[in-house]
């Protein structure tokens, strides 16, 4: 299918940039991730965790690293919520595709549990990706929102690569069925960005 093709096409740029930028390329991509357009850190940080485990990055300086990433892209998101609100929010969010029931879910868990979501909510799938939205519309403490977010953010982005650094460990056993581990990511890729696609299309 050609939009299989395309999302394998955006998982090599994904590990191409990690490759060719280093650290920098974390923290790029994390900042595009929680600026409300849905890069899989589920693709970005297990491959970080590979790399650590071939000995070319460091566990917590990735962790570290993505953790930054969330909090610059988390910045604008929040701006965008504090200064336009949920009208502005559900006018454009269609376009890097956040659905009114994504932005109600957000709505509602900021409301449910109040400012300790931002720091849950770094730890939930697709959840985290638009978080910085409500709570920019709640216009939370700015000092508070960074704190909750770079905890989150760290916790999350430290698991996922060390779950990268551990199937690189067992690369030995996996490569009878694999050719190369990015085609394991690519995989992954594909699945994760056709049900956010599929998803975002069902809930408008």
């Amino acid at each position: 299918m050609l939009l299989e093709k395309l999302i394998g096409l955006l998982a090599v740029w994904i590990m191409s940039v990690i490759s060719t930028m280093g650290y920098g390329g974390i923290v790029l991509l994390m900042a595009i991730e929680s600026a409300c357009i849905p890069l899989p850190s589920e693709i970005i940080m297990p491959f970080a965790g590979y790399l650590v485990f071939k000995g070319e990055m460091v566990l917590w300086i990735v962790a570290l690293m993505g953790a930054l990433g969330c909090v610059l892209g988390s910045i604008p998101a929040y701006y965008v919520g504090k200064t336009g609100g949920r009208q502005l929010a559900e006018k454009y969010g269609r376009f890097v595709l956040i659905s009114k029931k994504d932005l109600k879910m957000a709505d509602d868990w900021f409301k449910n549990y109040g400012e300790i979501i931002i720091f849950l909510g770094r730890l939930l799938p697709a959840v985290r990706t638009f978080i910085a939205l409500p709570a920019g519309i709640a216009r939370m403490n700015m000092t508070k929102f960074i704190i909750y977010t770079f905890v989150g953010s760290f916790i999350w982005c430290w698991a996922l690569a060390y779950t990268g650094m551990v199937f690189g460990e067992h690369w030995d056993s996996l490569k009878v069925y694999f050719h190369e581990f990015h085609y394991v990511i690519a995989g992954g890729a594909i699945i994760f960005i056709i049900w956010y696609i599929r998803r975002h299309f069902q809930n408008n």
